[in-house]
């Protein structure tokens, strides 16, 4: 079935439309995916913004150093979820069952981030990434020391908090905009591909 919703309220710009440089940067994004993602639609109607938005995203969520890029979108799964934020949960969670090939762990890590099963270091990430998403002003070097415990480098731990409020960002966007997830989002990383 075909969701015929529009994609935001504030409408959504083509990538034919775009400003050459975002055409040819989200085009590459949707050659590898198979699919123009429908916050770069919606974000492209203010240019200059998007840039910025894709800039700060990219030096967080593509680098190779600290945080395994699974454990970046693990961040924005559980912040997403805790900030109610459904294009986010549908669009991480996707891109978290690829990287670790586990089709549950996006769905239990936004619904029930304290209670789901994770490794340590995993627990840790989430549990610093929670309490800044949600109590960002009664963060205490406590809250710290127990991430540094379970072997967060202190990169990592602002790598966590990085990308925590970034996605708080996105979040309170993807809920002005009444962001739609792409169809395509809600089966990745749930069935073998053929």
């Amino acid at each position: 079935m075909t969701d015929t919703r529009p994609v935001s309220r504030f409408g959504a710009v083509e990538l034919e439309d775009m400003p050459d440089d975002l055409r040819e940067r989200i085009g590459a994004v949707a050659e590898k995916s198979g699919f123009v993602p429908n916050v770069f639609k919606a974000l492209a109607r203010r240019p200059r913004e998007l840039r910025a938005f894709l800039d700060y995203h990219d030096a967080l969520m593509d680098s190779n150093d600290g945080l395994t890029k699974a454990e970046r979108e693990l961040v924005v799964v559980a912040t997403s979820g805790a900030n109610s934020c459904t294009y986010c949960v549908v669009a991480h969670g996707a891109i978290l069952r690829l990287r670790t090939k586990d089709p549950e762990i996006a769905d239990r890590v936004a619904t029930n981030p304290y209670g789901v099963e994770l490794s340590p270091r995993e627990r840790a990430i989430v549990d610093l990434a929670l309490i800044i998403a949600t109590e960002s002003a009664s963060l205490t070097e406590a809250e710290l020391d127990d991430a540094r415990a379970a072997g967060l480098t202190e990169d990592e731990i602002w790598d966590v908090g990085a990308i925590t409020a970034l996605f708080a960002m996105s979040n309170r966007l993807a809920h002005l905009t009444a962001l739609r997830p792409n169809e395509e989002f809600f089966l990745m990383g749930r069935t073998p591909r053929s």
